[in-house]
């Protein structure tokens, strides 16, 4: 049944707001919980992580953590996963890629954390360190705060590896392409739940808990974090395990005769070498690459700008930094959800492929342009004195109202991220075969996106190392050019790649009516 007439079946509000038939459920709802636990563990970790970094040495060690850490170990992530792929079948891969990271983030607030003085260096020899190596400073404080650049970069890889990949290479698996455009725009409301709940969990941990301990409220706050990241990761394997179990064997939700070739040819899987082959020739999985390593460039250099504000405006309070990251992972998933439920969804469902993914990277261009004219305005005497004298008039500063400008833009483009960029990525892959949707989606996904933010990571570590300093403002002209830039070549690339998905969906649908037809011929 064609997706115009399933739609055609619901009445007018179910059709805007669910469009989910009854029997659908069994394998509905368990996809969108398990997409809500690895984006509830991901918010934990990604405000946690920020917090840690940026509190104790400043937003410009993100640049060289996303560079010169997360980068390699996302390449030895997918090393490791095309050697899996070619041992484990696809659910045991699931639960030995969660396990390590859940071990980590336990053992980091349990064992780690409180024995942070025994564990690394003293600050004495720090400070002479960075005084005695001023361009060397980002590798220095990487050694100094080891066991914070180790989570940093568990954290990266937990968002690249779990939701790009791990997540999204399953729900492509086992969704049908006639129902995609209807589970996949609710997939990000139900997973954007999760950032409504775990955005307040990250604030009470963060500061309610003073309440309840009188020393180090912080280590209390990891405890309630970690443990609570430690009991989504198990609830979400044990979803994926009922899927198994419960769905996919089932004909109705799920073909099994896809696993055929799979048992047969499993011998016969061809190494990373020659999957990145495959992927070089693909000029699909190319300008789906281009894509996300836009993305990652353009709200690299936006976030570490705002994330230095920030810092400023906290100054050196964790538990207050986290807070607000909390409130404003809570607001992203509040705004996320309106905008998917009664826009997003209707623009996946309604518009073209194009229209829908150029979307995105119009909205970040407006409005990280906006931020950067803002802050770059400082450095302008004359406007620098009349924005104070206004900001003054209104009861608030520049660094405060850097702080929520920053914080209401960086929002609105991660709204338009989850809720139109990630879902037409998706559904890019879906015609294609099955060994790019697999060792080809993981290096896209996961190299991809972490070149993305390596490439901006790169531009503004090499500044700081030349300039000798940590500063990220000193840097923030340059970081703008490169924004700009990046960004038209992002729309360029959508154009091209939105010829493809044409291509590529005309020819798919037009295989599976053949093989209806004879399927039908031959029960005549």
């Amino acid at each position: 049944m064609s997706d115009v007439k399933q739609l055609e079946e619901f009445g007018r509000w179910r059709k805007l707001l669910w469009p989910i038939h009854n029997h659908e459920l069994k394998k509905f709802l368990p996809l969108g919980f398990i997409m809500f636990g690895i984006l509830f563990n991901y918010t934990l970790l990604r405000d946690t992580k920020d917090t840690l970094v940026v509190t104790a040495a400043g937003a410009g060690l993100i640049p060289f953590l996303k560079f010169y850490c997360v980068t390699p170990a996302a390449v030895a992530f997918v090393v490791i996963y095309a050697k899996l792929c070619n041992v484990f079948n696809k659910e045991t891969i699931f639960y030995i890629v969660v396990t390590p990271f859940l071990f980590f983030f336990a053992a980091f607030a349990f064992i780690i954390y409180p024995n942070f003085d025994v564990l690394h260096p003293s600050s004495t020899l720090i400070n002479n360190l960075n005084n005695e190596y001023p361009a060397f400073s980002g590798f220095i404080n990487i050694y100094a705060y080891w066991s914070y650049s180790a989570f940093y970069v568990l954290a990266e890889i937990w968002g690249s590896a779990m939701v790009a990949l791990m997540f999204w290479q399953f729900a492509n698996e086992i969704v049908k392409i006639s129902e995609s455009k209807r589970f996949y725009g609710l997939f990000v409301v139900i997973g954007n739940i999760s950032l409504i709940l775990s955005g307040q969990v990250v604030r009470y941990c963060s500061t309610g808990i003073k309440a309840f301990v009188s020393d180090d409220p912080w280590k209390w706050s990891l405890y309630l974090l970690m443990g609570t990241v430690v009991i989504m990761g198990i609830a979400t394997m044990y979803l994926y395990r009922w899927m198994y179990l419960n769905v996919l064997t089932d004909p109705r939700y799920y073909d099994l005769n896809k696993n055929e070739p799979t048992t047969k040819k499993k011998k016969s899987k061809p190494g990373l070498s020659e999957s990145l082959k495959i992927i070089v020739k693909s000029k699909e999985l190319g300008l789906i690459a281009t894509l996300i390593m836009a993305y990652g460039v353009t709200i690299n250099l936006v976030e570490v700008q705002w994330k230095e504000q920030l810092k400023f405006y906290y100054a050196g309070d964790k538990g207050g930094y986290n807070a607000f990251m909390g409130n404003y992972s809570t607001w992203s998933g509040i705004i996320t959800i309106l905008f998917s439920l009664f826009i997003g969804s209707n623009i996946l469902r309604l518009l073209s492929w194009f229209k829908a993914a150029v979307i995105t990277p119009f909205v970040i261009i407006i409005g990280g342009t906006v931020f950067f004219c803002f802050i770059l305005a400082n450095d302008i005497s004359l406007i620098k004195n009349a924005t104070y004298n206004l900001l003054s008039s209104l009861g608030t500063t520049p660094v405060t109202a850097a702080t929520f400008l920053g914080a209401a833009i960086v929002i609105i483009s991660k709204v338009v991220k989850y809720s139109l960029f990630d879902p037409t990525k998706e559904m890019a892959y879906i015609p294609l075969d099955d060994e790019l949707k697999t060792k080809g989606k993981a290096a896209v996904d996961v190299i991809g996106g972490r070149a993305g933010k390596a490439g901006g990571a790169f531009v503004q570590s090499t500044l700081l190392s030349i300039m000798a300093t940590t500063n990220v403002l000193s840097i923030a002209h340059i970081a703008f050019g490169v924004f700009f830039v990046v960004a038209i070549l992002w729309i360029i690339s959508v154009k091209f790649l939105s010829v493809k998905v044409k291509e590529n969906t005309d020819r798919k649908m037009d295989e599976i009516n053949a093989a209806e037809k004879l399927k039908a011929d031959g029960t005549k």
